[in-house]
């Protein structure tokens, strides 16, 4: 038998040995989400704490609500970052060793690892943790704001309120002594319906929706017609302003939870290749680069 034949079979032998190994090491990357997500609950409940110390409803008192919201997104960034950087790492250390691996190969198997498990913690904090998050969310947005539960859950009468306040002409003596309190009750509830469909369909009151509550303004708050059709405007366009400051406060913390998200899944694969390294002894002089085994 020729000779050269061994090498090529000792060849075979190890490629199917290598061949046979997982490029995967799901353990790993499960402790790494579940440490990272652990690790998001905490800092998230530190900063909720971190915020109601730094509000008040006191004029001149606290931060103001720009800098609280900027100063919210510059933290969410940081949990992401943090929390994602210590999933990937753990994820890279733990996971097995894999030989007669191309550094190249090693490397981008540790980068999926870290990019893996922070994807897992992404989902592990979405399906399990969104309570606990929201409620401390929650809880500092309702301070910061200064609305109470019951007022945040139904806007509307707010507006309704402040349509049918009194004018400074009119006293309780001089309301319509023809219109019952059953009645009054009525009126409200009607125009709150109104309200409530107009603006959920086109956020504003229609034309014709506007000059009927302009008239029952007129008769419940002793309003002229054109006081009453201004107030009217003016309630509305103050709704409107309110719903587009929602709108562009929703649209940043959108935006700086997609930063955060993308920095922590940048944050975990280079963890994952520092801790992978460390596993194999390959980190040389803290550089991120592949290295010869």
């Amino acid at each position: 038998m020729d000779e050269t034949l061994y090498p090529a079979t000792t060849a075979s032998s190890a490629n199917a040995t290598v061949d046979a190994q997982s490029g995967l090491s799901w353990p790993a990357v499960a402790a790494g989400a579940v440490a990272a997500a652990a690790l998001t609950l905490l800092l998230v409940a530190l900063g909720a704490g971190i915020g109601f110390s730094s509000i008040s409803p006191w004029s001149d008192t606290g931060i103001s609500a720009s800098s609280f919201e900027v100063g919210t997104g510059i933290y969410l960034v940081i949990v992401g970052v943090m929390s994602s950087a210590v999933g990937g790492y753990l994820a890279g250390r733990l996971r097995t060793e894999w030989v007669g691996i191309h550094t190249n190969e090693v490397f981008f198997r540790d980068t999926a690892h870290g990019f893996l498990a922070w994807a897992f913690a992404t989902l592990l904090s979405a399906t399990i943790l969104t309570a606990s998050i929201a409620h401390l969310a929650n809880g500092v947005m309702a301070g910061a704001a200064g609305v109470s539960a019951q007022t945040a859950g139904n806007a509307s009468e707010i507006y309704i309120d402040k349509l049918f306040r009194p004018g400074p002409a009119s006293t309780q003596a001089t309301a319509p002594a023809t219109t019952t309190e059953s009645n009054a009750n009525q009126t409200r509830t009607e125009v709150l319906r109104l309200w409530t469909a107009d603006f959920a369909k086109d956020q504003d009151l229609t034309a014709s929706d506007k000059a009927y509550v302009a008239q029952v303004v007129t008769a419940r708050a002793g309003l002229s017609p054109t006081d009453a059709e201004k107030r009217v405007n003016d309630v509305v366009t103050e709704a409107k302003a309110a719903i587009d400051k929602t709108r562009r406060g929703a649209a940043k913390l959108s935006f700086w939870l997609t930063a955060a998200m993308l920095f922590g899944a940048l944050a975990a694969s280079l963890a994952a290749v520092e801790g992978g390294s460390l596993r194999d002894g390959t980190w040389n002089d803290r550089v991120l680069t592949p290295r010869p085994i």
